[in-house]
């Protein structure tokens, strides 16, 4: 199971049978009822613990998971993933409300002409994979959105 976020990715890789994965609610462990699945899936045949604080712990560390919990943390998700659905609806209705006034939405576009110069200094970096896009855009101090330097 592979997700595009390169920091889970690598706690996924090094998690060993018996661990721990520890998060704060759903919606912060991902964005789909069907990454949800995936990951309980995982969480079950790595045969590890998942906590989510204030909520709920999936324990699969004999094996299966109690089916109770698992229905629980799958509602939950759906309605994290729902929550999520709503926010982005509301943001986008609110970009086309501000467009439609005349207003400009978003950040200055990026150019040749307005790159830093710090870009230039790191970027063999990037391109030789020694720091990855977030470790870019911090050397550079410019913005990152879904893993797009903005």
């Amino acid at each position: 199971m592979k997700i595009d976020r390169v920091q889970f990715n690598r706690l996924l890789d090094v998690i060993l049978q018996g661990d721990t994965i520890i998060t704060t609610e759903v919606s912060r462990l991902t964005r789909s009822t069907k990454q949800l699945c995936d990951i309980l899936e995982f969480v079950q045949n790595k045969q590890i613990k998942l906590d989510i604080k204030n909520s709920i712990t999936i324990d699969c560390t004999k094996g299966e998971a109690d089916p109770m919990s698992k229905v629980f943390i799958q509602m939950a998700g759906v309605f994290a993933e729902l929550e999520r659905n709503i926010i982005s609806e509301r943001v986008k209705s609110g970009m086309a409300n501000a467009k439609a006034k005349g207003k400009v939405v978003g950040g200055p576009k990026t150019s040749a002409d307005n790159i830093p110069d710090k870009f230039y200094k790191y970027y063999a970096r990037y391109k030789n994979k020694e720091n990855n896009v977030t470790e870019l855009a911090k050397l550079c101090e410019i913005k990152i959105y879904r893993d797009k330097i903005i």
